[in-house]
């Protein structure tokens, strides 16, 4: 598992690195009205909101180390720009990643 709860997700225009650390969570709990683990059912049965989506993952670019502007404007290109469904499976993943942590590649000897 990764202990730091970053995921690497292949979306939008190439490779982006997630991660939902403690205070990008509590800021999705004020945002949604919400704690990460509803959202997270939120998003699997469909009764999910506009921000569970958005947030999630302009929040993971963020908790992974991207400047706020830039993973806005990621946010605004590739999540406001598009249809929301194609975004809920990232957002999905990204919280798994943070709630549940992620299987680590294992190398071979």
């Amino acid at each position: 598992m990764s202990r730091g709860g970053d995921v690497t997700l292949q979306c939008w225009d190439g490779e982006h690195t997630f991660r939902l650390r403690i205070g990008e969570l509590r800021i999705l709990q004020e945002k949604c009205d919400a704690g990460p683990a509803f959202i997270l059912g939120r998003l699997r049965d469909g009764s999910w909101r506009i921000d569970d989506i958005r947030e999630t993952l302009r929040l993971g670019l963020i908790g992974a180390g991207i400047e706020q502007q830039k993973a806005l404007e990621l946010t605004i290109e590739h999540v406001d720009g598009v249809p929301l469904t194609n975004n809920i499976v990232n957002a999905h993943g990204v919280l798994m990643a943070a709630i549940y942590g992620v299987e680590e590649e294992r190398l071979g000897k």
